[in-house]
């Protein structure tokens, strides 16, 4: 019971509900069943797989110490310098030459190893990627090209997008990358976003002697966020919407001439995040119409996030590989959708087949992303085991990809049947 003598101080959110998804997973894991993984005489032959397991083991001193001098270097978007520099270190001990500042941004990095075949893949993640690269170099050569690219700024921009659009993808045949989290997990539902900046324009007047002549943007703003929260009944349980106030108005006994919103629109699924983003753009209108007010609704030059769409003979190719590492990723299905996030890898995965698995670094399921203790098990033994589990796993998937027609014809069978290369940079006009 709260003491209502003390209200200065928030209350403890309730471990409830992380209690009853971490059972409910469980419960899932069960009836759902293991992850399909590739078959043993698929892909890349197993002596390769042998020799990539010793060569992760001997480059094991060097991933780690990325991955540690970037966790000790935290940069914000844009302004991952130390981050690509030390990257760009670790290639060049191991022969190969990076290009840093590809397609016009500072931080993006672009490695590659060129094969002696025609199929492409290219390797993206958080941390391990620069670690797969160099294992990959030590193969004399390789029956296609690996391109390892740096992404900057995935949380405050949708960078992939920006590269994209400026040639990343340009010749690659599928696209790989893993992320950090609480489970070992081979599809998670990653949701698309919609960024909207709101600005409502009133006229001001005197809050005690001319109210009656002023048109309050603040209350615009108001009526806005009791419509979004409102329409929150009617979106899928996954589905998110989030807007805080960025400018309120000045002082109290003026009428606020103008008001800003940030607004982030998430969905699953491509139709219903265009539908839920059409909705709210008519509660700001009807905010507008109720105060008179003006509104300006603005959007990024650029196409935010879309959905991840995970491609399934790939899946197969992490599963065994981490299989192989001693990890057992739970199959799509098991985790609750309602913890799904979002990231710009979905703008990847709608132009070329890919995949995002979850590798995990803590042993505490109830850690979130983004959290100081998702941060500390980064850095921790455990965060260190992941750095190198995923570098073997991208590593592998690449090596199955270009050792194995068979997979390749799958996996572009498996793209072209879940809807094929789309449109994402037009994907806001159509």
């Amino acid at each position: 019971m709260r003491d209502l003598n003390d209200l200065t101080r928030p209350t403890v959110p309730s471990g409830a509900i992380q209690e009853r998804m971490t059972a409910e997973t469980e419960e899932r894991r069960g009836v759902v069943g293991p992850a399909p993984a590739l078959p043993d005489d698929a892909g890349a032959p197993a002596g390769l797989r042998t020799a990539l397991g010793e060569a992760v083991a001997e480059l094991a001193p060097q991933i780690v110490a990325l991955s540690h001098d970037i966790h000790d270097h935290p940069e914000t978007g844009y302004e991952e310098h130390h981050a690509v520099a030390a990257v760009a270190d670790l290639l060049r001990r191991h022969g190969i030459e990076p290009e840093v500042g590809v397609y016009g941004m500072d931080t993006a990095l672009r490695a590659e190893i060129p094969g002696a075949g025609s199929t492409d893949a290219a390797a993206g993640g958080c941390g391990e990627s620069a670690g797969t690269i160099a294992i990959l170099a030590e193969y004399d050569a390789l029956p296609g090209r690996v391109v390892l690219q740096t992404t900057p700024a995935e949380e405050n921009s949708t960078a992939k997008e920006i590269l994209a659009v400026r040639g990343m993808l340009d010749g690659v045949d599928a696209a790989i990358q893993t992320h950090s989290y609480a489970h070992d997990v081979t599809h998670q539902t990653w949701l698309g976003v919609r960024r909207l900046r709101v600005i409502f324009h009133g006229v001001p007047a005197h809050a005690a002697s001319q109210p009656f002549m002023g048109r309050n943007a603040l209350d615009a703003a108001t009526l806005a966020l009791t419509g979004i929260g409102l329409l929150r009944q009617q979106m899928l349980p996954m589905d998110r919407l989030h807007a805080i106030v960025t400018d309120g108005g000045q002082v109290p006994n003026i009428i606020p001439e103008r008001t800003e919103l940030s607004i982030m629109v998430r969905s699953k699924y491509l139709e219903t995040l265009k539908e839920i983003a059409e909705r709210v753009e008519e509660v700001l209108h009807g905010a507008a119409l109720m105060t008179g007010t003006g509104v300006e609704i603005l959007t990024s030059e650029y196409c935010n996030e879309v959905p991840v769409r995970d491609n399934g003979p790939l899946l197969t190719s992490w599963v065994r590989s981490q299989r192989e590492r001693g990890r057992d990723p739970l199959a799509a299905g098991v985790l609750p959708e309602t913890i799904a996030a979002g990231t710009d890898f979905g703008n990847v995965s709608q132009r070329v087949p890919g995949i995002h698995p979850l590798i995990k670094v803590t042993d505490r399921p109830d850690v979130a992303l983004h959290t100081p203790a998702m941060t500390e098990a980064a850095g921790a033994p455990t965060g260190d085991a992941a750095a190198l589990d995923g570098a073997y796993g991208l590593a592998a998937v690449a090596l199955d990809w270009l050792h194995d027609a068979e997979l390749r014809r799958a996996v572009r069978a498996d793209f072209e049947a879940t809807g094929g290369a789309i449109d994402v940079a037009g994907f806001w006009e159509e």
